[in-house]
């Protein structure tokens, strides 16, 4: 009987792990593959969270916790971090040997993944490649990892045309829809009494979900901006459910605009929600607002508008008409806002982000990969 496959995913992120739920459960359960997951980035610092307790909690065993972040808004810090996690990623892997390493988008903590994977002479699957999205660095490290990677697992067509056009050869690019879509697949309407008791809606109102990231500002811009979003919201009548932003440069900015709404008594506010109770909030929200990409690819399939704020996501595919698009002034925001309100709320669809499947897929292309000299040897088709 053949030894299974020693898959090791590196998650660095909550929204990223949120993701990756679907396809770590079928490669645990899948009988010629073995599970190591690494934890890295945010998951590891208390100030974003310390989220690898919902790793844990949903039943994962961590088998190596590898630090990038120390929690400072400093872009200079976090190349440090990267140079840091690229060691201690390489000495997880020389303990944990991995056949193959999985790592998902285009942060900071999958760069620092696919550069341990490589240079340490082990196959790397890239999932969400060919993606555009310029986001704050997000294109650049996403492109890169793309041309590091061994085996690529793009969300789209579109993107996996484009993996091709950056000479990656055809037999390695498997598109197999996105893992953002998986778990909402099942997922249902939250009910008065939940989101009474998880969200806390002033007074029962309607609210908006408020996802603000930064794109690498000074954290004074990166707080006006918030600011801007945070009054467009109340304006309209909705009362803000707001997650905090990632770790990247300027996110101090946005958590001090929130922390001042918060300290008045005008907004919800959580460090990081589990992915089942923010699915639970995205379809129970009357919009989705921010510049995350759960509003361009899973606000269609979960049946909520979506106002996109600024160029983050400028490029990638848009799951439907409902996603609209604004520059970060208030007044735009607002008018905006405004517009997707008007709107009848979309009917929950799959679109061209899959049909939910993709972690079943994409567990069953790595029990299949034949890890042969050809694998791990790349080479441009162009």
């Amino acid at each position: 009987m053949a030894r299974r496959k020693r898959i090791a995913v590196i998650t660095g992120t909550r929204a990223e792990y949120g993701l990756l739920r679907s396809l770590l459960r079928a490669v645990d359960a899948h009988p010629r593959l073995s599970l190591r997951v690494i934890a890295t980035g945010s998951h590891l610092v208390r100030a974003f969270g310390a989220t690898a307790k919902d790793i844990t909690r949903d039943g994962f065993t961590i088998a190596a916790r590898v630090r990038l972040q120390d929690g400072r808004d400093d872009a200079a810090r976090e190349a440090e971090g990267v140079g840091r996690a690229v060691a201690g990623l390489a000495k997880a892997f020389a303990r944990l040997d991995p056949d193959v390493v999985v790592v998902l988008g285009d942060r900071v903590e999958a760069m620092a993944g696919a550069l341990a994977t490589v240079c340490s002479r082990r196959i790397l699957a890239h999932i969400h490649g060919g993606d555009v999205a310029p986001g704050d660095i997000d294109d650049s490290l996403r492109h890169a990892i793309t041309k590091l990677a061994h085996v690529h697992f793009p969300a789209t067509r579109q993107s996996a045309r484009r993996i091709e056009r950056l000479g990656e050869q055809a037999e390695r690019i498997h598109t197999v829809g996105s893992l953002a879509i998986d778990e909402l697949r099942g997922a249902v309407e939250p009910s008065p009494s939940w989101l009474r008791r998880r969200l806390r809606p002033a007074g029962g109102k309607p609210y908006a979900l408020v996802v603000l990231h930064p794109i690498g500002d000074r954290p004074t811009v990166e707080r006006r901006r918030m600011q801007a979003t945070l009054a467009a919201v109340e304006g309209a009548g909705l009362w803000p459910v707001v997650v905090h932003p990632n770790s990247d440069p300027g996110h101090s900015g946005i958590v001090a605009a929130i922390d001042r709404y918060y300290a008045a008594g005008r907004i919800s506010a959580f460090r990081s929600l589990p992915r089942s109770d923010y699915l639970r909030a995205l379809i129970g929200a009357r919009v989705l607002v921010g510049n995350s990409s759960s509003g361009i690819i899973e606000s269609g399939p979960a049946g909520t508008p979506a106002v996109n704020i600024g160029p983050r996501q400028a490029g990638r595919q848009r799951c439907g008409p409902s996603v609209l698009d604004c520059p970060y002034e208030e007044s735009e925001i607002s008018r905006t806002l405004a517009a997707a309100l008007e709107r009848r709320r979309p009917r929950r669809h799959t679109g061209v982000y899959g049909d939910g499947r993709a972690g079943e897929r994409i567990a069953n292309v790595l029990a299949g990969l034949s890890l042969t000299k050809f694998l791990r040897r790349k080479q441009i088709r162009y």
